[in-house]
C-alpha cells in the first residue's frame, strides 16, 4: 500500500507540473510581445535604454519613437511611423509630453494597450497645458521653462536637476540638461482629437515626486481613466530613467493583461 501510495503521489506531482508549465506557455503565447516606447519633451528616445534592455532581455520586440518635437502632428505621425512596423499588437508607452501624443496616435488599430509613466493623459477636446492648470507643478511655478526667438522651449539647465531629474547623479541630470531636444512651444496646447484610453486598457506609472507634473494631476488622470495604477514613492520626474525595472514590470504586466 504505501508503495501504491507513494506512486499516486509522484503521479499527482508531475501532473502538477505538467499543468503548471501548460498555463505557464499558455500565457506567455498570449502576451503582447510588442513593445513602442515613446518619449517625452526635451528628451530623445535615448532615456529608454535601460527599460529596453529589461525588456529585450525578457523576450519582447521593443520599438523606439524618436519626435522630432517640431509639431504635436509630427510627433503623432513619427509615432504611428513606429507603430506601422509592428508585425502584431502592440502595448504603447510614454512619458511625460508624449502621454498625449499615444493618447492620440494610440487609436490605431494595432495597439492593444496603453502605459503612461508619470504622463498626461487629455480627453478629446482638452490639451495638456490646460490640464495641468488643474493641479499646477513646481516647474510651470518656476520659470524655468525658456523659450527661444522662434518659438522653442528647453527648461533651465541650471534647474534641470531640481525639478525634472531629482533622483539622479549631479552628472547625468547635468547631461540630460545640456541634450534637451527643444520642444515647440505649441505642442503643450494641442488639442486632442480622439482619446485612445476611452476604449483601450491603460496602465499608469505615479511618480510621488514629480516636480514636472503634479503627481496629483497624474492620480487624477489614473482616476478619470480607470486605469490600473502603480506610485513609485521618491521617484522624480525623469522615473524612465531612473527606475527601469519598476517602470517595466508595469509595461510587462500590460503586455500580459491586454487583449
Amino acid at each position: 500500500m504505501r508503495v501504491v501510495r507513494g506512486i499516486s503521489q509522484s503521479l499527482c506531482i508531475v501532473l502538477l507540473l505538467l499543468t503548471c508549465r501548460a498555463l505557464s506557455a499558455q500565457k506567455e503565447e498570449h502576451r503582447v510581445r510588442n513593445i513602442v516606447l515613446v518619449h517625452g519633451a526635451w528628451a530623445d528616445g535615448s532615456g529608454w535604454k535601460s527599460v529596453y534592455d529589461i525588456l529585450v532581455k525578457d523576450g519582447y520586440n521593443v520599438s523606439i519613437v524618436q519626435e522630432p518635437e517640431t509639431s504635436f502632428n509630427d510627433d503623432v505621425a513619427a509615432t504611428k511611423r513606429v507603430l506601422a512596423l509592428q508585425d502584431g499588437p502592440c502595448i504603447l508607452v510614454a512619458h511625460s509630453y508624449g502621454g498625449a501624443v499615444i493618447t492620440e496616435a494610440g487609436t490605431d488599430p494595432s495597439v492593444a494597450g496603453l502605459v503612461y509613466i508619470a504622463a498626461h493623459m487629455p480627453d478629446a477636446g482638452e490639451n495638456e497645458a490646460d490640464d495641468g492648470k488643474r493641479f499646477p507643478s513646481d516647474l510651470a511655478k518656476s520659470g524655468a521653462i525658456k523659450k527661444t526667438p522662434d518659438g522653442f522651449t528647453y527648461v533651465d539647465p541650471a534647474q534641470f536637476h531640481e525639478l525634472f531629474a531629482a533622483d539622479l547623479s549631479g552628472e547625468q541630470a547635468a547631461f540630460m540638461a545640456h541634450s534637451q531636444v527643444l520642444n515647440f512651444a505649441d505642442n503643450f496646447s494641442a488639442t486632442i482629437t480622439t482619446a485612445a484610453w476611452r476604449t483601450k486598457p491603460s496602465w499608469v506609472l505615479v511618480a510621488a515626486k514629480d516636480r514636472t507634473i503634479n503627481p496629483d494631476l497624474e492620480r487624477w488622470y489614473a482616476t478619470r481613466a480607470k486605469s490600473h495604477t502603480v506610485e513609485v514613492p521618491g521617484a522624480s520626474h525623469s522615473v524612465y530613467v531612473s527606475r527601469p525595472k519598476e517602470v517595466a514590470a508595469l509595461i510587462e504586466e500590460a503586455a500580459t493583461h491586454a487583449r
